[in-house]
Parts: C-alpha cells; sequence; structure tokens
C-alpha cells in the first residue's frame, strides 16, 4: 500500500524516497517569487502607520481568487515557563486598537493568553508572496462586544461553540454528533445562550513585519515597531512613522 512518503515522490518526482530511519529530503521543493524588479521598498508603503499598511495588503489578499480565505491567520501564545504552542484562527476584526480573534477561554489558548497576555500572529498569502507578522499584548474584549459577535454568527455555529468544550478529552466523533442533535432540538426556537467561556480576544500591537518573497532569497522585510519612548533619538537607519511608529529594513 501507498504510504505518504510514496505520495509526496509522486508529487515532486525529484525527491528522494528516505529510508526508514530517514525524513523525507525536501531540498528539492523550491519555488520562484518575484523579482528583484518588483522589489518591496519603503517608497512602496502605502502609509507609514502599520495597521493602515496591513489594510491595503489584506485587501489585496481579500481580492486575489487564488487566496482563499485572507483572514486566516495562525496564532502563537506560550505558557508562563514559555513553552509555546500555535494554531490557525480567523481575524475578524482590526483597527487602531488592534486585531480582534474569537475563541473558547477555556482552551490551550485562553488559558495560555490568561497566563502569559501576549501573542503572535501571522498571516502568509503565499499567492501573492507576503506574509505580516504582528506581536502584542493581548486582553480579553468587553462581554457586550463578546455577545453581540456571538450572536451575529449562524446559529449552528453557536450551537457549536456551546457543544465543544475546546481541547478537553471526548469519547470519540460520535459524542459531538449527539449533543449537537439534543441541542439544535433545544434551541430549534429560541436563542442560543453566549456560553460564559466563549469570547473574544483583542491584540495591540508592538511590532509589524511586512515580508515580500524574493527568488534570490533576498527577501524584503520592512518591520514597524512601538516606540516606548518618542523622545528618544532616532538612529541612521531607523525611519519616522505615523504616531509612535518608526520603521526599519531587516536583513533577511
Amino acid at each position: 500500500m501507498a504510504g505518504p512518503w510514496l505520495g509526496a515522490v509522486a508529487r515532486f518526482g525529484s525527491a528522494r524516497l528516505p529510508s526508514a530511519a530517514a525524513g523525507m529530503d525536501l531540498g528539492v521543493l523550491r519555488k520562484s517569487y518575484r523579482g528583484d524588479a518588483e522589489a518591496f521598498e519603503e517608497q512602496h508603503l502605502a502609509s507609514r502607520d502599520p495597521i493602515q499598511q496591513f489594510g491595503v495588503w489584506f485587501q489585496e489578499a481579500v481580492g486575489c481568487p487564488a487566496i482563499g480565505e485572507a483572514n486566516a491567520m495562525c496564532l502563537a501564545t506560550c505558557t508562563r515557563d514559555g513553552k509555546p504552542s500555535a494554531r490557525m484562527v480567523l481575524l475578524k476584526g482590526f483597527g487602531q486598537d488592534g486585531f480582534r480573534f474569537f475563541t473558547n477561554h477555556e482552551s490551550r489558548k485562553g488559558k495560555e493568553l490568561d497566563a502569559n497576555p501576549f501573542a503572535s500572529l501571522v498571516f502568509y498569502w503565499e499567492p501573492l508572496n507576503r506574509q505580516v507578522r504582528i506581536e502584542g499584548s493581548v486582553k480579553r474584549l468587553p462581554e457586550e462586544e463578546s455577545e453581540q459577535y456571538f450572536h451575529s454568527r449562524p446559529k449552528s455555529s453557536q450551537i457549536g461553540a456551546v457543544v465543544s468544550r475546546q481541547s478537553t478529552i471526548i469519547p470519540d466523533r460520535e459524542y459531538l454528533r449527539k449533543k449537537n442533535a439534543e441541542l439544535e432540538e433545544r434551541y430549534r426556537e429560541t436563542t442560543v445562550p453566549k456560553p460564559a467561556y466563549w469570547g473574544g480576544y483583542i491584540l495591540n500591537p508592538d511590532v509589524m513585519e511586512f515580508w515580500q518573497g524574493q527568488t534570490n532569497r533576498l527577501h524584503d522585510r520592512i518591520v514597524f515597531r512601538r516606540l516606548q519612548d518618542s523622545s528618544a533619538p532616532l538612529g541612521d537607519m531607523t525611519h519616522r512613522g505615523e504616531g509612535e511608529w518608526v520603521f526599519e529594513r531587516f536583513a533577511p
């Protein structure tokens, strides 16, 4: 029976099939990005405000037919003692106050954010050869905002949030099916109450990096950071942005 390695070889014919003790050699998997003529340089910034710059790139990602979910992002959290975890979630809003997402407060990410309220987000828009990395502090959204968003979701998604005590151990998928059917019947004619353990978060950015890939791997990296002391002198290669922001080019 063909295993995953054979499937990989079928897709990437020049890859070598490893021995049982070795991993797949993926060195041959290489994709061309943009050329130097399409480099992302400082004069190409749509704004010196990174939130606005993100908005421009985000709209371009939304408008790209090859990108299924432009608001999909990797959310990385960390325990108090430094053990990281990461998963894909959906961005549900952004503005000058930060980046919003919703989840179960009792999930692993929820517990880690309670213990260590800092996180990183990464958006990767592969067809555009772009990614955006965001770091900052995180806090819970007001209960009213979480309530409002919860009831704007499809009813099936509301029920799903009640059914799933995220990150807890369950016996099998049938358990979810039965509980979902039970709650669909219970709330057929009534409003689904938002669980107390479900709600929103907002990440207030301190660092925002805009990355664009280059075929020769001399990728473009323009990094904005929020100044802690606006009166501090800037270095020769540091540029002033809007408000408290400055930006610099990083080596790839």
